[in-house]
């Protein structure tokens, strides 16, 4: 059989996973915080049909000039597929719980599996920890801010139980009684109590990593952490956060806006473009395939 057969059928399958890409990035245009996919192409093996040789001597000097080495390529595959981390852009909400991040950073969300003698505690060293940059959050029943999923959104607290430490990380709560509340942009989340003093319930902390293409989607906006992101698993295989910042003060993590949204960084425009040369790609190995097929017919038809 013709090898370039079997090279038009890796061209459809590569160009196919890229439609797929595309097609994904399209149908989360309009979804908060999602940041698009690229789908990136690398060629196969090559099959060698003669190898370099270099120069031939003797001792007068040189007799010939070396040979380049002449290969036949055997196709292309799925070199990655990538999270692009750009800044979407901010949609104005008005809403105090829709916050928006500027720069670097990602919200971080948890499940209350640890208490450790503190009742809003949260333990970072578990696998329901996800990351997220959809700043749409809620409260619920108590007065914690959560996400869309119930998961509790993660910030620096008072820590009662332990004289030693001034804060512990933990969900934040505001009281039932609170007249009114604000999010400021290093993420302390201030409340006008009942008798109209000024309190704060907690403030807003975000995760830093050196590799945030490294994280693995989880669906429902949500990333969870892997081995390449940039943070350091224990030995017993929890993830360990030992370090979530200050918005707009540490570690160069972003400033939030409350009242805005962060929307996908999905430029149509380019997405469009992508799915023409996609199609046209594909049409042109299916063409590659078309061709060598009516070599074969010829092929046999030598016999009749």
């Amino acid at each position: 059989m013709l090898r370039s057969m079997y090279t038009g059928i890796s061209g459809m399958k590569g160009f196919q996973s890229k439609l797929d890409v595309v097609s994904n990035n399209i149908a989360n245009v309009n979804t908060f915080g999602y940041k698009k996919g690229r789908l990136t192409f690398s060629d196969l093996m090559s099959q060698t049909m003669q190898g370099a040789t270099g120069p031939i001597e003797d001792g007068d000097g040189p007799v010939t000039g070396g040979q380049n080495p002449m290969q036949v390529g055997l196709g292309t595959t799925a070199g990655s597929i990538d999270n692009i981390h750009t800044q979407g852009n901010r949609q104005t909400t008005n809403r105090p719980l829709d916050l928006a991040i500027e720069g670097d950073g990602m919200f971080t969300v948890a499940e209350k599996t640890n208490t450790e003698g503190d009742t809003d505690f949260i333990s970072l060293e578990t696998d329901d920890v996800s990351f997220t940059r959809a700043g749409n959050f809620y409260l619920d029943d108590d007065g914690y801010i959560v996400n869309s999923s119930g998961q509790y959104l993660v910030g620096s607290i008072d820590h009662d139980n332990n004289p030693d430490t001034d804060s512990v990380t933990g969900r934040v709560q505001i009281p039932e009684d609170a007249q009114s509340f604000s999010v400021g942009g290093d993420g302390s989340v201030n409340y006008v109590s009942s008798d109209g003093q000024a309190e704060i319930a907690g403030q807003i902390q975000l995760a830093k990593f050196s590799n945030a293409e490294g994280l693995e989607k989880a669906g429902s906006n949500l990333y969870k952490m892997t081995d390449n992101a940039g943070v350091v698993t224990d030995a017993d295989g929890f993830n360990d956060i030992d370090d979530l910042y200050t918005p707009g003060q540490e570690a160069g993590v972003g400033s939030l806006f409350a009242g805005s949204l962060e929307m996908s960084n999905v430029d149509l425009s380019e997405e469009f473009t992508e799915m023409i040369t996609s199609q046209r790609g594909f049409q042109a190995n299916t063409r590659v395939i078309t061709t060598s097929d009516e070599i074969l017919q010829e092929l046999v038809n030598l016999k009749r």
